[in-house]
């Protein structure tokens, strides 16, 4: 029989002799994560590479670090990196719907936007001068004299005609012509000229009608010289606008001779300005009107901005950007609208960057779950990734939700090397689900939750809380400070070999140690302040676990610890709510009875049991009737149920526990009540390893402790558990005073011996068991049972039965 595992099996001390150092302050700062040695070598990989769909995702459980250890790995490698050119969008004159966009060196847009500026500046004050000076009034008055030396031949002309034909003619400064019949040299007014008649008044009105045409013609000839007036006026105009303005703007021209786009730019900047020279000539504030109204008089110049987009002005490094909040607009960028008179219009200076902008030419961080959060944000992404540029488009106007002015501004070529921050389930789904995450995120960074407990990781494990205590400005810690936070760390993997590498649980955990030094006036942080930072921790979340242990302790949930039953056993469950993780007893009952070889899984019956829970009662039925029945029907139905239980059921953690209940009910054996199980089974009666082996335990303790504190009590884990074993002080304390035993068992019959202190019994040369043995119990069962179905699915006759009765009394 298995004798009670040793206490040094029991929990995996960390020696404080092992560290020469007073407090951690003496302690070198490490600047990477230990224990991430794959991980920092696909980071490396990952953007060095320079290769299409090489991006990165790196993923871990939250609070692992990988943000900032993938934040500060790409700050140090963009330090060696050029930074990206600049950008900005400017006016297209040809077509205001498409703004352009122009790349410049970088620190060289901002200089653009103010060469540009000051050009427009220049020109609202030089222009009107220029308008204003002797040389363009003199050339305008000489245009001016020239048709009005010609309007005045025509009308005196038609003065001529007029003489001719016996009219009298006025004309206005309007152009306007009046003429009336002139008789004997007397004007004849309207009522003169209805007296006349005869062929008097016909010849009046003959000739009267040929000086109508003599004037229309006159006339048209007077409108003709006023537009070619106005045209020599508006060409005057340009020829003046031109020669000024191209003085001006050929200086910038020549500043930005290297940039094609930008002359281009200029040469339409030119040609509209000459075009609408007048809004550099209008004043509202000389047309005496109101304040108020003059804004609306005012031209806007706005067409002959630059919008800044992406400007490196002082920087030293690649970008290194990181989206919090990774929604479309702000990863692709945006085009922004304002409501003039009832209506959304926007133009090019609207156009705002997103962080793809900003890190194209670096690095660009997001949260995998975040983005996939967010509508579209992750097929922009990817659309992004697959084209090479980045076209700012309107969702708004792509699914035609409103009609507005929108723009096509003309798109920016990407290059951004782009890591996602996740956990695991994120992408292995993705890399199942979605083809073209496999296409664009080749390379995967996988941060370890644990690493090996050695001496050398040990004193990096040192290291690293110093780090931590430095970065959040903590006491430092004491020696036996820091073995007790590496013990702690190995109880948070369930590992005595191994210790976390979850920085924020150890981050949170010298916070609160931290807090508890300096309340109680310590100078450093002792093992007494983490002691009470984790006792602080369990009792802020333990309100539901001290609830079913009032439960247990009041009897409302039955739980034997003292005695034996026959088909009863205790089993020990993990719990875990809210970020706390505990262990309880639960009561599994068995009943057998003749039947057809059927388990009954009652919380399966009534869909209260998981598929792994299903799954190990179904193993139960192959155990029994490969070890028991081969040779004979297993003509037995069992019921098994965990009682007082009105939740979810899942895992197999139980079924050994669940075996053990079947067979003291067929051997009719009773079972130690102070004494739990946990632990796994397969079909060969092997006990497999199980999750929360250390919460399970304590679990089970605080329930005798509340009890019987006086008592004996032990647990049955599986052996290949043992190496997880990193129990509170209280377990081994009841362990070193001989008042609490845990069993490490491999097999179904060490563990049935011990729960029953009967053998189980080994099957000698020909399968037998010996009789006595719980092994034996359970055949010599199962063949009565196997005998009395036999006898009633198949009876003798009664006369039959009548003559054997007779011959029996005989003998």
């Amino acid at each position: 029989m298995r004798t009670p595992l040793d206490i040094s099996a029991l929990y995996h001390r960390c020696d404080p002799s092992l560290f020469t150092f007073k407090t951690t302050d003496e302690l070198e700062s490490i600047e990477q994560p230990i224990g991430q040695k794959n991980a920092l070598e696909a980071v490396d990989f990952g953007t060095n590479i320079q290769q299409d769909g090489y991006n990165l995702f790196a993923m871990g459980p939250s609070g692992s670090g990988k943000h900032s250890t993938v934040m500060a790995l790409l700050e140090t490698k963009a330090k060696s990196e050029a930074v990206p050119n600049d950008w900005c969008y400017v006016n297209n004159f040809k077509d205001t719907r498409k703004p352009i966009a122009i790349e410049l060196p970088p620190g060289k847009a901002a200089p653009f936007q103010s060469d540009i500026a000051e050009l427009v500046e220049l020109l609202k004050a030089m222009l009107p001068a220029v308008f204003e000076s002797n040389n363009y009034r003199n050339e305008k008055e000489m245009i001016n004299q020239k048709y009005i030396e010609a309007q005045s031949n025509i009308f005196q002309h038609l003065q001529e005609e007029a003489q001719k034909h016996d009219v009298s003619m006025s004309a206005s400064s309007t152009s306007r012509v009046t003429f009336v019949p002139v008789v004997d040299g007397k004007i004849l007014s309207a009522e003169e000229f209805k007296a006349i008649e005869g062929e008097q008044k016909e010849e009046i009105t003959r000739k009267m009608t040929e000086f109508e045409k003599i004037v229309k013609e006159g006339l048209r000839r007077v409108s003709e010289l006023n537009k070619a007036q106005q045209k020599e006026f508006k060409a005057l105009d340009r020829k003046i606008t031109q020669e000024s303005v191209e003085t001006v703007i050929d200086e910038v021209r020549r500043k930005y001779a290297g940039v094609q786009k930008i002359v281009d730019y200029l040469d339409g900047l030119q040609s509209d300005v000459v075009r609408h020279v007048q809004d550099f000539l209008v004043k509202p504030e000389e047309m005496g009107m109101p304040p108020f109204m003059q804004e609306f008089y005012t031209p806007s110049f706005t067409r002959y901005k630059v919008n800044l987009f992406i400007a490196h002005n002082g920087n030293k490094t690649a970008p290194v950007i990181y989206e919090d909040n990774p929604i479309h607009q702000n990863l692709i960028g945006r085009i922004e609208h304002v409501s003039q008179v009832g209506t959304l219009v926007t133009d090019f200076s609207m156009i705002k960057p997103g962080a793809l902008h900003k890190a194209n030419g670096g690095y660009l961080v997001l949260d995998a779950r975040k983005l996939l959060m967010q509508p579209f944000a992750y097929e922009g992404l990817k659309r992004v990734l697959r084209a090479k540029e980045i076209r700012i488009e309107s969702l708004a106007q792509q699914y035609s939700l409103v009609s507005t002015t929108s723009l096509e501004p003309e798109p920016i070529p990407v290059n951004v090397k782009v890591i996602l921050i996740g956990e695991r389930i994120l992408y292995y789904l993705l890399h199942h689900y979605d083809p073209d995450f496999r296409e664009l995120f080749k390379v995967s960074a996988d941060f370890e939750d644990d690493m090996p407990r050695s001496d050398e990781n040990i004193d990096l494990y040192a290291r690293m809380i110093g780090t931590i205590a430095k970065q959040h400005e903590l006491l430092a810690l004491t020696p036996e400070a820091v073995a007790r936070v590496i013990e702690q760390s190995s109880r948070e993997v369930s590992h005595a070999a191994k210790f976390s590498t979850h920085i924020r649980t150890l981050s949170d955990l010298l916070k609160e140690a931290d807090y508890w030094s300096r309340k109680y006036t310590h100078a450093s942080i002792e093992k007494s302040d983490i002691e009470k930072a984790l006792t602080a921790q369990t009792e802020r979340l333990n309100r539901i676990q001290r609830k079913l242990y009032e439960q247990i302790e009041e009897g409302t949930i039955m739980i034997n610890i003292s005695g034996s039953a026959v088909g009863q056993i205790n089993a020990l469950t993990y719990i875990s709510i809210g970020g706390h993780n505990f262990g309880l007893p639960s009561r599994i009952t068995a009943r057998t009875r003749i039947g057809k070889g059927e388990i009954i899984d009652i919380e399966r019956k009534v869909e209260l049991s998981g598929p792994i829970h299903s799954k190990g009662v179904m193993i139960l039925s192959a155990y029994l009737g490969s070890k028991y029945a081969s040779d004979l029907p297993l003509s037995l139905s069992a019921s098994l149920v965990f009682e007082q239980s009105y939740g979810k059921i899942e895992g197999d953690s139980a079924s050994s526990t669940e075996l053990y209940a079947l067979l003291s009910s067929l051997s009719e054996v009773p079972i130690k009540q102070n004494i739990a199980v946990t632990g796994s089974v397969n079909q060969f009666g092997e006990i497999q390893p199980i999750g929360g082996v250390n919460e399970k335990i304590e679990g089970f303790f605080d329930i005798c402790m509340r009890k019987d504190a006086d008592a004996s009590y032990g647990v049955i884990i599986p052996e290949a558990n043992v190496k997880h074993l990193m129990l509170k002080t209280e377990v081994l304390e009841a362990v070193e005073n001989g008042t609490f035993s845990i069993y490490a068992v491999k097999t179904i019959d060490e563990g049935i011996a011990i729960l029953t202190g009967v053998d189980a019994g080994e099957a000698d040369e020909k399968g037998d068991f010996p009789k006595a043995s719980i092994n034996g119990k359970v055949v010599a069962r199962l063949k009565i049972l196997s005998e009395t179905i036999r006898q009633f699915s198949h009876p003798r006759p009664a006369a039959k039965r009548k003559t054997a009765t007779k011959k029996k009394s005989k003998e």
